[in-house]
């Protein structure tokens, strides 16, 4: 479930609640009862390093992957061996 934050336009208490995308959005403030707005804030999902687009999908990782044939021994039909 996503965390939304919300601030209180009466006190100005700030606060973050989880809640499922089907739920209404809140409308009172826990601290004083006044009226609250829905924040837009960051995400704190990031993608950094070498994480899975380096080790999966770029052109270097095809070059690296080893070429092993399925079946043991010699083959001089398989494509593999071939290469």
């Amino acid at each position: 479930m996503p965390m939304y934050e919300y601030r209180c336009s009466g006190c100005g208490h700030q606060f973050e609640v989880r809640q499922k995308f089907s739920d209404a959005p809140l409308a009172e403030c826990p601290e004083c009862g006044g009226l609250v707005e829905k924040l837009i804030s960051q995400t704190s999902f990031a993608l950094k390093g070498s994480g899975w687009y380096a080790q999966g999908y770029s052109k270097d990782s095809k070059a690296k992957a080893p070429k092993v044939c399925p079946k043991e021994g010699s083959c001089s039909s398989c494509p593999s061996a071939a290469a």
